[in-house]
Formats: C-alpha cells, structure tokens, sequence
C-alpha cells in the first residue's frame, strides 16, 4: 500500500468576502507543482459561501463536476436550462463535455451555504453536457459506507464518465468498515468531513486528506464520532 497524506491547514486558501475557499489541489490562484491531482481527481474544494452570494455565470467543458452540500441550500442554473436547489442529502453531477454555463448560489438570504465542489477529468471527451441530482437520504448508513457515485446509471447515486465510485460514511466512535477496491489500479483519496480516524495507522482529523493505492482493501476505523467521504478514481490521467 502507498499513501499520501495532506493535512487540513497545508491547502491553499482564498478568502474573497463572499467566498472562503480551501483547495486540496492547485486551483485558480493557488498552484502547488506536488498538489496537481490524485489520480483523475482534479479539484476538491472545500467552500463557504456568504447569504446571497455565489458564483456567477462561468464555462466548464470535459470535466465532470460533482457537488456535495455540507449545510446550506445551493442554488443552480446551467445553459442547459435547469434551475435547481441542492440541499444537504443531494448529490448533485454536470458532465459539462461539449460546454456548458453554469451558475451557483446560495440560496438563503440568512445562512452560510456550505458545500464540496470536486472536478473529476472524464474517460470520454465532447459529451452532450447532462444535469443530475439525486436525494441520498434514503441510503444513509451507520457505521459502514454507502455508495454516492458511481460510473453505471440506475445504481445507488449519480454516475459519472468515469471508472469512479464515491462513498460516504458516519461513525461513531470505535466502529469501523473496510472498503474494497472496485477496480484494479484504482486507488482512494479519503477526506474527513467530521471527526477523527484511522487508517494503516495514521491518525487523520477534520479535513484532513489521504491518497491510497496499491492495495485491494483498506480498513477506517473512527477514533471519534466521523464523517468520511472516500472517492475512488482511476490512478492514470488517460482518458
């Protein structure tokens, strides 16, 4: 097994008023050669974004785009004509392919909106750009992860232009769960929302991030109440 570890405070960070920003990887002003990407994993950020504020209309193209609301609601508009709310429990995709314009907010006028933005760089090239979001309220486990993303449509959570699979789990204290990998020379880039855990011995806390690969399986065990997020990627940037 290799690993990387990248703790919470050696991210980049912005600071616009509106927008507190962290980027595990080199993102807009921030750029650190050692902090490229995990695999096809190009950018997780971790955002705040003040009442009423977002991000205003800007392109993507062949980039699968993955959203994840932490607290808050998040309002969406894209090119493609959708005009949606995400809220904590959604998950939502945009393969932006041929090109798409997209637009975020934050829905409330009162409260912090606070979500997880990651860039996946897709198997396929020049796609139709497509919209989806699904509720995972109904799949939450406890104590064991459960399936948020994945590359085949009609299974548990979006799917991607990927060999990609995204699980999240809650923990409470002294539980644990093995993850086995879904395919060969895959590896996993864990991040800890919440909470403290252990994994092949390293001690990880809130926000901290670690890559895995060269192995099959691996064990997270919480060494306090936890919420983890581990996104499995292919490991080589060919599409």
């Amino acid at each position: 097994m290799k690993t990387i570890i990248h703790k919470a405070d050696s991210r980049g960070k912005a600071d616009h008023g509106w927008l507190h920003s962290h980027h595990t990887f080199s993102f807009a002003n921030y750029y650190n050669p050692e902090r490229m990407n995990f695999g096809v994993l190009r950018v997780l950020n971790d955002d705040r974004v003040a009442p009423g504020m977002g991000f205003g209309t800007h392109p993507h193209a062949n980039m699968e785009i993955v959203s994840i609301p932490l607290e808050g609601d998040l309002e969406h508009k894209d090119s493609m004509g959708n005009t949606t709310v995400i809220r904590e429990g959604d998950v939502q995709v945009m393969s932006a392919g041929t090109g798409v314009q997209h637009s975020e907010y934050n829905h409330s006028k009162k409260e912090e909106v606070k979500f997880l933005q990651i860039w996946v760089i897709p198997n396929k090239q020049d796609v139709e750009p497509r919209y989806d979001q699904v509720s995972i309220r109904d799949i939450q486990k406890d104590n064991e992860f459960y399936q948020i993303l994945s590359p085949n449509q009609g299974e548990s959570g979006v799917w991607v232009h990927q060999d990609a699979w995204f699980h999240l789990g809650k923990f409470t204290k002294g539980n644990s769960d093995t993850y086995n990998i879904k395919k060969e020379g895959n590896g996993v880039y864990a991040f800890i929302l919440e909470g403290e855990v252990e994994i092949n011995g390293e001690k990880l806390s809130r926000r901290d991030g670690m890559g895995i690969w060269d192995t099959d399986s691996f064990e997270v065990k919480a060494s306090d109440d936890a919420r983890v997020l581990l996104m499995e990627v292919p490991m080589s940037l060919e599409a």
